[in-house]
């Protein structure tokens, strides 16, 4: 899976003016065809609401498939708990012998970008020519 914030609150902090732009997203790709966005929306009266929307491409049809669900303030902390508490129950009861860690390949992506970037550091900070560390 990977992972994509995106923060758009922008200079004004009147969340009010157009109520369908998002004031935070986080994208969650989930194989080839399968998205998942997060999105804080806020309400006609300066609330917040949680929205979460499934994309997933047709390979018949040009365009996506799209499932949304509301969640709201009043909401969140039942959601997270029952969602925690189904997660919990599949790693622990039904696949206790399963590698949940092996798909976090967005962190393994960021480590070794993390590492490329030390190293042309160190290369940088020894003092070699330019040409010594071009690919």
């Amino acid at each position: 899976m990977a992972y994509e914030n995106n923060k758009n609150f922008g200079e004004n902090k009147n969340f009010g003016e157009k109520r369908n732009d998002s004031v935070f997203s986080k994208r969650v790709k989930a194989g080839k065809r399968r998205t998942y966005f997060f999105d804080v929306r806020p309400t006609r009266g300066n609330d917040f609401f949680i929205t979460i929307t499934e994309s997933k491409k047709l390979f018949e049809e040009n365009g996506y498939e799209r499932h949304k669900m509301f969640i709201y303030k009043e909401d969140f902390n039942k959601f997270l708990n029952a969602l925690t508490e189904t997660v919990n129950f599949v790693k622990t009861d039904l696949m206790p012998d399963f590698d949940f860690d092996s798909f976090n390949h967005d962190q393994e992506e960021e480590a070794a970008s993390t590492a490329a970037v030390t190293s042309a550091t160190n290369i940088i900070e020894e003092g070699s020519n330019v040409e010594d560390w071009k690919m």
